[in-house]
């Protein structure tokens, strides 16, 4: 049940973060995921860094940390790939 749960966050992270920065239209509901789960890393490993942990429950700072994380990996990757977003 809990990998279930997590996909379910992943898939509202990035389906959020890809609203935020225009790419919801091509990169589709599997993108959305693995955007989200992959955000929610980042922004946890970003929010370990600035401050002295981090609490990885399910709650609204979880979830805005993962669309920020989110945010930051997209923009990345658009920068690395020389993509930008429709």
């Amino acid at each position: 049940m809990g990998i279930i749960t997590w996909i379910i966050f992943g898939a509202i992270a990035g389906y959020v973060a890809s609203l935020i920065n225009g790419s919801n239209q091509s990169q589709g509901w599997i993108g959305n995921i693995v955007l989200g789960i992959i955000g929610a890393f980042v922004g946890g490993f970003l929010y370990g860094l600035i401050t002295d942990g981090f609490d990885a429950g399910f709650n609204i700072g979880s979830r805005i940390v993962a669309i920020i994380g989110a945010l930051v990996f997209s923009f990345a990757l658009n920068m690395i790939t020389g993509r930008k977003s429709v």
